[in-house]
């Protein structure tokens, strides 16, 4: 009896651990005696104890691949130093156990070959400007290469570039350079465009004095003109006016002496002296004349005047 409970205890303790469970996203190789017989998909699976053992368990979802920091040479002999991040999964779980020993290390080999020999093509310029050409190249090789081991490289990113530090104090000091050179150009561009904005300026201050000043004398001219007109018309309006009043005052007198037979006589001696204020003022003028009256003659003069006085009053 007892060897039976012991008998039936092993079968089924024998039941129980033939049972695997495979978790979802992973895979299962199974050996039967020492060689590759099925592969186990996720789920409760069966291995038969002592003839089969499950050889290896491995995922298939995407894994990082974290490449250390690694010393490289570039076309222009300049020491920098690479690391990279390597995205991957695993498309058959048979090439990736049977087919390379250690998968992680094999890879990790491989992409610091692939990043050297990249990074020797190119100058140490090129290496900061086509990182993003860089990835696509690695990529493709990277591809190319793990294929055999049933991997997929699904992304290749550069995380660092660093030169040494020699390099760096050289680029340094040729950055330094090149921003004292661009601020040089700037102010000198600066102080070319204040030159050019300052003769503008004066161009057009001495173009607006110059319009400003043609315009002054033109209006000067014109007030000028307008004066003289205005001018000669007044001088005219006034010579008009006193010819009017004189003819109005001779035909004053000459009515009065019409009616007044006395006044015509005192008229006539008043014409008479008038002539002779006349001389004195025609004398005592800058372009006198010199006028010769004979003091004998005066009398006779006068009775000349006076008879040229009745003519005019009397016509017939």
């Amino acid at each position: 009896m007892p060897w039976g409970w012991l008998i039936t205890l092993l079968i089924a303790g024998g039941a129980i651990s033939s049972v695997k469970v495979i978790q979802q996203g992973d895979e299962a190789l199974v050996e039967r005696l020492g060689v590759y017989d099925r592969k186990l998909a996720p789920g409760p699976k069966v291995v038969i104890p002592v003839l089969e053992r499950i050889a290896y368990r491995g995922t298939t979802r995407e894994q990082v691949l974290d490449i250390p920091p690694q010393p490289s040479i570039t076309r222009d002999n300049v020491s920098i130093t690479v690391d990279a991040v390597v995205y991957w999964r695993i498309v058959n779980l048979e090439k990736a156990y049977y087919k390379v020993q250690d998968l992680r290390q094999a890879m990790v080999n491989l992409v610091l070959t692939q990043v050297r020999a990249e990074m020797g093509k190119l100058e140490l310029d090129e290496t900061f400007t086509a990182r993003s050409h860089i990835n696509e190249i690695l990529l493709r090789e990277l591809d190319i290469s793990t294929d055999p081991w049933g991997v997929k490289v699904t992304r290749v990113e550069l995380r660092d570039i660093i030169p040494s530090q020699a390099v760096q104090e050289s680029m340094e000091l040729q950055m330094s350079a090149e921003r004292r050179k661009r601020a040089a150009i700037l102010t000198s561009e600066g102080e070319r465009e204040a030159a050019i904005n300052s003769a503008r300026g004066k161009a057009e201050a001495q173009v607006l004095d110059a319009e400003s000043s043609q315009k002054a004398v033109v209006l000067r001219a014109e007030a000028e003109q307008k004066a003289t007109v205005l001018r000669a018309q007044a001088e005219r309006q006034s010579q008009v006016l006193k010819a009017q009043a004189t003819a109005e005052a001779i035909q004053i007198v000459a009515n009065v002496l019409k009616s007044d037979p006395k006044a015509a006589e005192a008229g006539r001696v008043l014409l008479a002296l008038g002539y002779l204020d006349m001389g004195g003022t025609i004398g005592k003028s800058d372009s006198s004349k010199v006028m010769f009256m004979d003091p004998r003659s005066i009398s006779g003069t006068i009775q000349g005047m006076l008879a040229m006085v009745d003519e005019h009053q009397n016509p017939g």
